[in-house]
């Protein structure tokens, strides 16, 4: 079994996952986390479990539109920048990748 720790809305949380699945459970924990933030931001005055049920409301909610094929805009923004993320996280490893390769030579 695997483990990983997660950071959301500044706390971690050490998570067991299967093997291989590190990776993933990471990813999901920064989009969790940036919802969080967007949310929320860097307000102490609500507790944690109100923040749980309110970040689980409103990502239900989100859910919901996408499966009626409504995306909000808050959705489609979230989307976009986890695409965003993602193309850069490709660009970095392809550099990587073209560096070990010239290196390589």
């Amino acid at each position: 079994m695997g483990q990983v720790t997660v950071i959301i809305d500044k706390r971690e949380y050490a998570i067991t996952c299967g093997d291989g699945q590190e990776a993933h459970i990471m990813e999901l924990g920064r989009f969790l986390d940036a919802k969080a933030r967007q949310f929320f931001g860097n307000s102490s005055s609500i507790n944690e479990n109100m923040k749980l049920a309110m970040l689980g409301l409103f990502l239900a909610d989100e859910l919901s539109d996408m499966k009626s094929g409504n995306l909000s805009a808050v959705t489609a923004q979230t989307v976009q920048q986890f695409d965003a993320e993602t193309a850069q996280k490709i660009d970095t490893q392809t550099a990587k990748l073209i560096k070990i390769i010239n290196d390589a030579k």
